[in-house]
């Protein structure tokens, strides 16, 4: 595993190159015109797997076992703010994304709330109140920092949303790769309510995902949806009816990450990095990036045993390598 994923290392330049050689020969055509990815860089190998739970606090850790083993679960829990995120919360989300980022037993993360019918009700607004003007912009910052870090998470990452999810709590579930929902919950950007606007990433990416017409009425009207329209207007994924434990999305996003975990590791990691980088660049441009990200998992172990397991017609036993 680690010669593979540490070859994953060197694709961002990789995919650089090939996006950068793409946008030189659209630049040669008339009236063409090329664009370079952008994003973080690939990270590097770095801490060790726990199979403990961690901050128990405000932020649960829980890394799954047996089946499930490859799985890990972000927890918010501040029940007596709603999941509000303040500066200690952000610290302990950066704190997590960093570790989580650089352990290659990770498969899937999932983001759901430890609160019932809360997954989180934004910024913390009592905390708000006592910053200078100067502390709010270090605050939002730091906000749109760390759920940045979450979106560039190498490993799918799943937002179960089982309450509430406004303002901050929204732009958190945005930077997830899938989101899934109660029909109960209720969603929306409502900043401008509070005179403001998004300022941890949804300004632009409700639009990426909803398209831009219907993201500025949902902005601008600070009006919420609930999941059965977040469903229609895609804003989620999948949409389902709450159970008595108040817990129905976090199953279904169990469900979904259990899907993800027969897949070959390396592969998956790849397919995530072409797939973003590729949806910020013209088309030319991230046909050569997937062209960078393909020619990874040519010389991985992975491969062979994927093409061995077929003929042998038996699940392939993936190692990551």
């Amino acid at each position: 595993m680690a010669a593979a994923l540490g070859g994953l290392g060197l694709l961002q330049g990789r995919v650089r190159l090939a996006a950068a050689t793409a946008a030189a020969s659209l630049r040669s055509r008339p009236g063409s015109r090329g664009l370079v990815p952008g994003g973080a860089a690939w990270p590097p190998a770095g801490r060790g797997y726990s199979s403990e739970a961690k901050g128990e606090e405000e932020l649960r850790v829980r890394y799954l076992d047996d089946e499930n083993q490859g799985i890990v679960v972000l927890g918010l829990n501040r029940s007596h703010a709603k999941n509000a995120l303040n500066k200690n919360l952000l610290k302990m989300m950066s704190k997590a994304v960093d570790a989580l980022k650089s352990d290659k037993k990770v498969r899937t993360v999932i983001f759901r709330s430890e609160v019932p019918g809360i997954f989180c009700a934004g910024a913390d607004l009592k905390e708000r109140a006592k910053m200078h003007s100067s502390e709010v912009s270090s605050f939002v910052s730091k906000a749109r920092a760390t759920i940045n870090e979450m979106a560039n998470l190498p490993v799918p990452t799943i937002a179960a949303i089982d309450g509430i999810a406004l303002g901050g709590g929204l732009e958190l579930a945005l930077a997830c790769d899938i989101r899934v929902a109660a029909s109960s919950a209720k969603m929306g950007l409502v900043e401008t309510k509070l005179a403001i606007i998004p300022g941890a990433g949804g300004t632009q990416r409700l639009p990426r995902t909803i398209g831009v017409s219907l993201a500025k009425e949902l902005i601008f009207s600070a009006r919420t949806v609930d999941g059965e329209e977040a469903k229609s207007i895609g804003l989620i994924s999948h949409v389902v009816e709450q159970n008595e434990s108040g817990d129905a999305a976090y199953r279904r996003a169990l469900a979904l990450a259990q899907e993800f975990l027969p897949q070959g590791p390396v592969a998956m990691r790849v397919a995530k990095l072409a797939i973003n980088q590729g949806m910020e660049v013209d088309l030319v441009t991230g046909l050569a990036i997937e062209e960078a990200c393909y020619a990874q998992t040519i010389p991985t172990k992975d491969r062979i045993e994927g093409l061995l397991a077929f003929k042998e017609k038996r699940p392939p036993r993936y190692k990551g390598e």
